[in-house]
């Protein structure tokens, strides 16, 4: 007897087995299958795929009107679009590949030193910048920039970096020769990750930063694995040590914090098919299907 899947499980049973997959999977299943495409592009297979917490964040947020939208539009709106949270400050945005936060610290959000001494910093407007204003460096003798963000506001069971995303105006001066620090730590750990690199190194030297598809450069700071998105705070530094060198023309527009990689996005995914007992339940109405169709 040749069974069709899409017969024998009701449409909540299929919804709840795609939602274990992933975005491009539920894609890919809608464009072979007719007979998948209406469960795969449902909103209770898409809604799997936001963070839990969407709804809450996207209220508070500059585009609280993004919530009327189907749920596969809202994905790939906060896939391919940040909107601003936190009256601006923060930008938030998800990972294509799986729906993992994102979120960028606007340099407003930083702590920077002697920010508001207008010999030494400028605040300005960019149109390729997501946010109202950057911090631009007028003139200082020692860098000292700090940025940090609550461990429990991103994606747990996932391995996060964190990003300086900057740009350095044509005259600028003061970076070629003297390193600066980018130091990573998590509050109440004894480990961090420590790098010192030149941010303008010569011609004939490798760039170690890379330029982003907004136009704008990053390098990465450190990485970290967020276990259980506690309490905690990770804390995020730009510094010079070396010595008092002047330094003019760094733009910062802030410090993106975003997935990495995807190798432990699956074990959070069959630990909550495990935990919340979808299995069972799956395995429940199979079978109730199943009967109910072969004794037809």
């Amino acid at each position: 007897m040749d069974i069709v899947i899409t017969k024998v499980l009701p449409d909540d049973c299929m919804s709840l087995i795609i939602s274990f997959t992933s975005p491009r999977d539920a894609c890919r299943m809608a464009l072979v299958s007719h007979a998948f495409r209406s469960v795969a592009d449902s909103d209770a297979v898409w809604e799997m795929f936001l963070p839990v917490d969407y709804k809450e964040i996207i209220s508070k947020s500059s585009s609280p009107s993004l919530l009327s939208l189907a749920k596969k539009d809202l994905y790939f709106s906060l896939c391919y679009h940040s909107i601003l949270i936190d009256n601006g400050a923060m930008s938030f945005q998800l990972d294509k590949e799986n729906g993992k936060k994102c979120y960028m610290l606007g340099a407003s959000a930083l702590s920077i030193k002697w920010e508001d001494t207008p010999e030494y910093w400028s605040w300005t407007s960019l149109p390729e910048s997501r946010f109202s204003e950057v911090a631009k460096l007028k003139k200082v003798g020692r860098l000292d920039v700090k940025g940090e963000a609550k461990l429990k506001v991103l994606s747990s069971k996932t391995n996060y970096a964190a990003f300086l995303v900057f740009k350095l105006v044509r005259d600028r001066y003061g970076f070629r020769h003297t390193p600066v620090e980018l130091r990573l730590t998590i509050e109440g750990t004894a480990s961090e990750e420590v790098r010192s690199l030149i941010l303008d190194p010569p011609p004939n030297e490798p760039l170690q930063a890379k330029e982003r598809e907004d136009g704008w450069m990053e390098i990465e700071i450190g990485e970290f694995f967020n276990e259980f998105g506690d309490d905690r705070t990770v804390e995020c530094n730009l510094r010079e040590v070396h010595d008092n060198q002047p330094k003019r023309g760094l733009i910062i527009e802030g410090i993106e914090l975003r997935p990495k990689d995807n190798r432990t996005i699956q074990i959070s995914k069959f630990d909550s098919i495990l935990r919340g007992g979808h299995l069972e339940f799956l395995v429940s109405k199979f079978a109730k299907s199943f009967t109910s169709l072969t004794l037809r």
